[in-house]
């Protein structure tokens, strides 16, 4: 299915793209967002070292209509918003194109993934410049469906050893010390592991280099 990765620029006019670059040490991770009517309702974390002063910034914007911090640790705040200025939101919607979250904002320019058909990513750009805001089209380019990638079991076992130290230079972890935390035989934990690493090689190759063994 068809994917494309998209750099967009925020204009100031945009509170998330004005704050991003006023504090430009801090992420928002936006986990939910919605058009509702004229106005944009979403949930976005925040992390960096200036919390109490990006929320009280958010809270001020002209376009920022209401503010409700749900949760708030030191260097981190989940918080439920609404704007008057949604132009991104805006852009998706009249695309028709559903989009991949979370979406990561840093110093003005947020970083997005859509999986579309190829019209529906191609009218994104015709409204994302409708909506006059910049982007870079950085890839587009064809990814499996994951779940079809790696059983749940190969999935669940490469990132335990990505997490142990498995693939670090020097190892941390050794296969019978990834079997014993597992619970697993150590000759399984082998052909598990030899056989997910064996999908997601073939992937990334066919992908990043456009080379597929099977239609050879």
């Amino acid at each position: 299915m068809p994917r494309a990765d998209l750099a967009i620029t925020l204009p100031d006019a945009v509170w998330v793209g004005r704050l991003s670059r006023q504090y430009p040490g801090t992420t928002f991770r936006v986990l939910s967002a919605m058009p509702a009517g004229e106005t944009g309702v979403g949930l976005v974390e925040v992390v960096g070292e200036s919390i109490p002063e990006v929320l009280e910034a958010m809270a001020g914007g002209e376009d920022i209509e209401r503010v409700d911090v749900l949760q708030r640790v030191e260097d981190r705040a989940v918080v439920q918003f609404e704007t008057t200025e949604p132009m991104l939101l805006f852009s998706v919607r009249e695309s028709g194109a559903p989009l991949d979250l979370p979406m990561e904002i840093r110093d003005g320019e947020a970083a997005m993934e859509i999986t579309a058909s190829s019209d529906r990513i191609s009218e994104l750009g015709r409204q994302l410049d409708a909506f006059g805001l910049r982007y870079d089209l950085e890839r587009i380019y064809r990814s499996p469906d994951p779940p079809d990638l790696l059983t749940e079991r190969q999935r669940e076992l490469l990132v335990t050893a990505v997490d142990r130290g498995y693939y670090d230079t020097p190892r941390e972890c050794t296969l019978t010390e990834l079997a014993e935390a597992t619970g697993t035989a150590k000759s399984t934990v082998s052909e598990v592991l030899h056989r997910a690493e064996g999908k997601v090689i073939k992937e990334f190759v066919a992908e990043r280099y456009g080379h597929d063994r099977d239609t050879e």
